[in-house]
């Protein structure tokens, strides 16, 4: 997987963990809510999921918060600067 996947994932696991935090639950309470499992949930927080994260996934977790799934996947201009900045230390981009 390219760095600007990697960089994407983590950027979407956190905003996971920051609105499951702000909702007061924990892992095991989210992944129970959606039928998830806790280090299934953990690995998506930290942007180590594997396997991709599935628009179905995504979905899920964004109903389990209550927020919109674009949420996730829309980033404001800092959290681009972010990647951008990242990358370019990379080489990248």
């Amino acid at each position: 997987m390219d760095d600007r996947r990697l960089i994407i994932y983590r950027q979407i696991g956190a905003k996971i963990a920051y609105y499951r935090t702000i909702r007061g639950l924990s892992q095991e309470e989210l992944a129970d809510k959606i039928a998830l499992s806790k280090s299934t949930l953990s690995k998506i927080e930290r942007g180590k999921y594997n396997s991709g994260l599935s628009v179905a996934t995504l979905l899920d977790i964004a109903d389990g918060l209550d927020v919109e799934m674009s949420t996730f996947v829309i980033f404001d201009e800092q959290e681009k600067r972010i990647l951008q900045d990242h990358l370019s230390r990379k080489g990248i981009g």
